[in-house]
């Protein structure tokens, strides 16, 4: 029986839900992916989801759990006893998933839960999880993997891969360790499948492995994986032992929570922004950048009325302050862009910020010649006042240059000092290309106009 999410179908659910119909929801639920129950969730209150969790086999309603968004997640997490979070959803998750939802319970009731789990081997990884920071490698990684010894032959390590190979829900790789488990290598199927049974793993392990230390940014972890187009990565601590592996799902997960703050960043908001939040929290995310923008309003203004007289003798001035004020905001943006995207995906590396300068001058030069002859014909043309023609030309010329060279420094400056580059893709350009390029375009006009 299939359940298409339709508005219709989710009053029927609800109806079904409220009249305890237990048999009939789960057999709705039962061939429906977790992210669809997870999307369906999103339409019921926290009663009507508990209803249906309850319903569910443990190992499905941990996938569901973790498929909902967080806040969403710790609101309903607040409402079942620790023994059902421990019993119902913790115990059927991998070590990384287990410590993400542990992570958002309040202290006394992670240590409750903790208690609850009756294996204590799983209890014990969460607990080395919860340890690392979470942004880090360690606090994204698994602990569920397969490892084999150096020493061991094909016989002994296709008896251990099928017995390890129950608590690992996908084998990527095979990871070979030696006594003190060190990672040394990895192992293919293939090898072990073409190899005598009695040939010893150190005869046909692959050395050469791309790996991570615990204390690696995610960010590190996420360029690696697409450099080398890797599914896992193995984890080490500082003297080399494995400690874990992070799966491509995972790196997936970080690239697109890092793609959201960037774009809120971008459009001038700051932290998480989620459509469930209050209004309050909405507001507070989006106040600082307002301000900056009111502030940047004020200060135009400012600029204006120190050139009042000059518009007042030449009004055709006025006409051409919202073009300077939109090429210059909008140069900015783009060459801030397009380095902060460079910076993001890792090319930084490639070239120095001496050469991502003169690069993009180059392109400004080319760029302001073009829009200032344009500009120039223009008027030329239009309005047959030189004096404005080349005021208008040559400021256009300035500006272009100058908000490429301000949009291309200013995320160079502020990665060269650890904070996140896409603060200068939003409106902290736009404010200042803006209001720099009315003063150039009112200095230099005032310069043809004999108005200084």
């Amino acid at each position: 029986m299939s359940f298409e999410i339709t508005k219709e179908n989710i009053e029927q659910l609800r109806f079904l839900i409220e009249e305890q119909k237990k048999e009939e929801v789960a057999a709705l639920m039962e061939d429906l992916h977790p992210a669809d129950i997870a999307e369906i969730m999103d339409d019921l209150s926290i009663e009507e989801a508990k209803f249906i969790y309850l319903l569910l086999d443990g190992e499905k309603a941990s996938d569901v759990l973790i498929e909902i968004d967080e806040d969403d997640r710790r609101r309903f997490l607040k409402v079942l006893p620790p023994e059902l979070i421990a019993s119902k959803f913790i115990e059927h998750m991998d070590s990384d998933d287990a410590a993400d939802v542990v992570a958002e319970l309040d202290e006394d009731v992670q240590k409750e839960v903790l208690n609850e789990i009756e294996d204590i081997e799983q209890a014990g990884d969460i607990i080395d999880l919860l340890e690392y920071d979470e942004d880090s490698a360690g606090g994204i990684m698994a602990k569920e993997l397969v490892t084999v010894n150096e020493n061991w032959n094909v016989a002994t390590c296709l008896k251990e891969i099928s017995r390890q190979a129950e608590e690992v829900d996908e084998i990527f790789y095979i990871y070979v360790i030696d006594d003190d488990e060190k990672l040394k290598g990895i192992l293919s199927l293939k090898k072990l499948i073409l190899n005598h049974t009695n040939t010893k793993i150190s005869k046909i392990y692959d050395s050469d492995i791309r790996m991570v230390s615990t204390n690696a940014r995610q960010e590190e972890v996420a360029e690696m994986m697409d450099k080398y187009d890797l599914v896992a990565m193995p984890v080490v601590d500082e003297i080399g032992r494995l400690q874990g592996r992070i799966t491509f799902d995972d790196v997936i997960d970080f690239v697109r929570d890092e793609a959201e703050k960037d774009y809120q960043m971008v459009s001038g908001i700051t932290g998480d922004v989620e459509p469930g939040d209050k209004v309050w929290e909405v507001l507070r995310a989006r106040f600082p950048w307002l301000l900056i923008g009111l502030l940047g309003g004020i200060l135009g203004a400012v600029v204006l009325g120190t050139h009042e007289e000059s518009l007042a003798k030449v009004t055709e001035l006025a006409f051409f302050i919202p073009l300077i004020a939109a090429m210059a905001g909008n140069v900015g943006v783009q060459s801030s862009s397009i380095v902060v995207q460079s910076i993001a995906s890792g090319v930084k590396d490639l070239e120095t910020p001496a050469r991502k300068i003169a690069k993009e001058v180059a392109v400004a030069v080319l760029t302001a010649s073009i829009f200032a002859v344009l500009i120039f014909a223009y008027n030329f043309f239009v309005s047959g006042n030189m004096n404005l023609t080349y005021s208008v030309s040559i400021s256009l010329f300035i500006v272009i240059l100058f908000a490429s060279l301000f949009g291309t420094t200013i995320p160079l400056i502020l990665n060269r000092f650890k904070i996140d580059p896409a603060l200068a893709t939003g409106p902290f350009i736009t404010t200042m290309n803006d209001i720099l390029g009315m003063m150039i375009y009112l200095t230099i006009s005032g310069l043809f106009f004999n108005l200084v």
